[in-house]
């Protein structure tokens, strides 16, 4: 999709796209620490099944994406076959579980740092099983990252974050992160290589298919046996609608901000995209740490600073890059 306009008018969505994207991820990822750490009701009591949210997440998203082709879709072409994306999926559902399970034992900030370090396992991966080789700078970024993320993950944690988590353990929290990424890293290959093979797959195409397969492995693994823990989840919303609220506005938060990325991508490019989504992870962390209680010592801010420090370099560097690219292109 092209935009139109003038430049004042491309001026004008761009900051359309940042205000969507930064305010549906920021209100989600408050909700999520809220959710995963709030003691709710006047029993007290904690939302321990947090799967139900990768669950609630891709029927909102499912529903969205349906509509949004039924409504906006003016093209007849048929993209990937609805069965194509059953592996991506796989790993689509297990990832974010474990990001989400993560919240149990780190606190939010920590699980944004680990998240944002996903350069690491593609360059592990690439360098160990293709042989790929990567410049200096690129390995300055990895180094700026992990060692970010390192030093905030063995730094002192405040007394207030502890007293949130019940059961916390950092090596743990920090492991499932980088499964996370690692199973991110899968399901991003997978989907191009779907795309490759079927041109024609819309965003909305895509966003259809993973949420249609991840609803039915989330609703089998939750619901599939009498004493599943999907039942006892949806007992504790019923007993605690504060907690249900909560949920439902999670989910459309994150049906709301896939929209504005991919129309920012479709506008602007992925590399703008990119960009609007490094900057709203350190304006989250900010955020968290204001309104929930959990301030950071000087130490993690530090860390924080390296980390997005090494994702505005390699910005740098992909936006150089397609300044090369471009300038070939005119050249020839």
């Amino acid at each position: 999709m092209e935009a139109h306009g003038g430049g004042v008018g491309r001026v004008l969505l761009l900051a359309f796209c940042i205000a969507g994207i930064w305010s549906a991820y920021i209100t989600q990822g408050v909700l999520q620490e809220t959710v995963s750490t709030k003691r709710f009701g006047p029993d007290g009591k904690r939302f321990e099944h947090l799967s139900f949210l990768n669950l609630a997440q891709n029927v909102v998203c499912l529903i969205w994406s349906f509509l949004m082709i039924k409504v906006w879709s003016r093209s007849s072409a048929r993209g990937a076959p609805w069965w194509s994306y059953w592996s991506a999926s796989i790993t689509n559902t297990i990832g974010p579980a474990m990001g989400i399970e993560a919240l149990k034992y780190i606190s939010y900030p920590g699980q944004v740092l680990a998240k944002s370090s996903k350069m690491i396992p593609v360059m592990v991966m690439g360098t160990l099983v293709y042989g790929i080789k990567y410049t200096i700078p690129e390995y300055i970024c990895t180094f700026l990252v992990a060692g970010g993320v390192s030093a905030f993950a063995l730094s002192k944690t405040s007394s207030k974050t502890m007293n949130k988590l019940a059961r916390p353990n950092a090596p743990l929290g920090y492991g499932l992160c980088f499964l996370n990424l690692a199973f991110d890293g899968f399901t991003n290959a997978t989907q191009d290589s779907i795309n490759a093979r079927y041109p024609k797959t819309t965003a909305w195409d895509i966003m259809l298919g993973m949420n249609l397969w991840g609803t039915i492995y989330i609703v089998v693994y939750m619901f599939g046996w009498p004493h599943a823990s999907g039942f006892t989840a949806v007992q504790f919303c019923r007993e605690h609608p504060e907690a249900a609220w909560d949920i439902l506005v999670y989910c459309l938060c994150g049906a709301v901000g896939q929209n504005f990325m991919f129309l920012t991508i479709s506008c602007f490019g992925s590399l703008v995209n990119t960009t609007i989504t490094t900057t709203r992870k350190f304006v989250s962390i900010v955020v968290s740490s204001l309104l929930s209680g959990n301030p950071l010592s000087l130490k993690q801010w530090a860390s924080v600073l390296m980390v997005f420090s090494g994702l505005s370099f390699q910005i740098f560097l992909k936006w150089r890059k397609l300044q090369r690219i471009q300038k070939k292109k005119k050249g020839a």
